[in-house]
């Protein structure tokens, strides 16, 4: 219960931050994805199960705020929280590398998606300007802003892994 307590106020401390601090830092328009941080971060650190229900609340948070419909970036978060689960395998202890380079894949895969399904299919077809001027300098604004959240989140991730309550213990 803690953990998912925990997790709430998480996604709803990065989305307003993404959504109000991160918007006076932007760098030509360009903002971190902050929730997609999260979502990557708690799959890797805790599988498929956990990336799902982190990566589904983060983007039913941006359907009902900004989105069009509901349920197009819940189920794109979804499906990288789930996807980047399958990795908790291969999980180090506080090695920032992998998550960076999960965090690149995951920020480009995004891109891709909303480009595809929101804009192409309007006619929209200017894929390498879409490329050049949003994807790729989001997910360098990203993956540097990871370097620097990902060892709290991990520390986080371990002390609520320590302190779970798991029922009663018996002498």
């Amino acid at each position: 219960m803690r953990r998912k307590l925990i997790l709430a106020v998480l996604i709803l401390l990065a989305f307003v931050l993404q959504g109000t601090v991160f918007q006076t830092l932007s760098i030509a328009s360009i903002v971190p994805n902050l929730l997609l941080i999260l979502t990557v971060s708690f799959g890797f650190m805790r599988g498929k199960k956990e990336g799902m229900f982190v990566g589904f609340f983060c983007g039913l948070l941006i359907d009902i705020f900004y989105g069009s419909m509901i349920g197009f970036y819940a189920l794109i978060y979804m499906y990288i929280g789930f996807c980047n689960g399958f990795l908790y395998k291969i999980f180090f202890d506080e090695d920032v590398k992998v998550p960076m380079v999960l965090v690149a894949g995951s920020d480009i895969a995004y891109g891709v998606l909303v480009y595809g399904l929101q804009f192409m299919l309007r006619g929209r077809l200017d894929f390498f300007s879409y490329l050049q001027h949003i994807i790729l300098p989001e997910m360098v604004y990203t993956v540097l802003l990871t370097a620097v959240l990902y060892r709290p989140l991990y520390r986080l991730n371990r002390w609520l892994t320590e302190n779970e309550w798991e029922g009663p213990k018996l002498p």
